[in-house]
């Protein structure tokens, strides 16, 4: 009798609220240790409507504009566009930043102190996260979870080219694979919610993401008959990003970088490498890294450390 179940995961796009509120604090994070290698940044950053919020905790010698980094990110991220309520250039950045609490720096620090029991470097803060290798695809990462995450890369490339000039940039994608025994044997299920501007008409933008997005980029062997396209299924997203919805920094993040949990072997615990670095404490080493480009590079290694069971 065979093992037959469905899994399902989903990524959201560079627009989507919550990943604008991440990619801020990335800047940010990358800005300091640009400057300064040993920099301690705790940063948040919460979005919505035509704001922009960055706290924290800071200490860098780097000398940093909150502002220009901010609004670099979101004109990076395509919301330039005349209809933007959220606009690279118009939106209003709120900065309350302070340096790390002396409490939590002795901690961390390599040095004695009163009440410390131990002269060894510290960490400022701790989490526990899961994570697992997966020979499912080549970027080691579970189908369904990867298969979302092309979705939403391809929908990007295609917006950033200008290509289609309706495409904005807020977007949610989620696939649910079919298992039997442990093995990927079909996609059951495809959803695409892409933001889109107000004069196409929802045909275009279905035919668009069936032919030019989901055929293009998931496996054809798992796509058939039976599989069910949901593209912008509530039938219109013009407002969207943190004009429609809050964004709070790493909302989710677990959820849309490896699914949801299932019963798993684990092998080793890893760090989690999808939002912002809290806490990081330089100098860069071990397990910490440089903003986005590192975050990058460790996906697959570091904290890709579980299998499935």
């Amino acid at each position: 009798m065979s093992n037959r179940y469905i899994f399902s995961s989903e990524s959201v796009g560079e627009g989507h609220p919550d990943k604008v509120a991440d990619t801020i604090s990335d800047a940010v994070l990358d800005a300091c240790y640009e400057q300064d290698l040993y920099s301690r940044v705790a940063c948040e950053c919460y979005v919505k409507s035509n704001i922009a919020i960055i706290g924290g905790e800071i200490t860098t010698k780097a000398k940093l504009d909150f502002v220009a980094i901010a609004r670099q990110a979101i004109r990076e991220i395509g919301y330039v566009n005349d209809d933007d309520v959220f606009h690279a250039d118009k939106v209003f950045v709120n900065v309350i930043v302070t340096q790390q609490s002396p409490d939590i720096a002795q901690g961390v620090d390599a040095r004695k102190a009163k009440g410390k029991k131990t002269a060894k470097q510290g960490a400022g803060d701790q989490g526990l996260m899961f994570g697992y290798a997966s020979n499912e695809t080549p970027e080691l990462m579970p189908a369904p979870i990867m298969f979302a995450h092309r979705l939403g890369r391809e929908l990007t490339r295609i917006r950033k080219s200008g290509k289609v000039a309706w495409l904005r940039p807020d977007a949610k994608s989620q696939v649910s694979v079919v298992y039997e025994n442990g093995k990927p044997v079909a996609i059951s299920n495809v959803v695409i919610s892409t933001q889109h501007a107000a004069d196409v008409e929802h045909a275009e933008i279905e035919k668009f993401c069936i032919e030019n997005i989901i055929k293009k980029v998931l496996p054809g062997k798992l796509l058939t008959p039976q599989t069910e396209f949901l593209i912008n299924p509530t039938g219109r997203f013009v407002v969207g990003g943190p004009q429609g919805d809050t964004g709070p920094q790493d909302h989710c993040g677990q959820l849309r970088r490896h699914g949801p949990a299932r019963r798993r072997r684990v092998l080793r615990q890893g760090p989690d490498e999808g939002g912002p670095q809290r806490g990081v404490h330089g100098p860069l080493g071990g397990q910490e890294r440089r903003g986005r480009e590192a975050r990058r590079q460790v996906r697959g290694a570091v904290c890709l450390r579980h299998r499935p069971s």
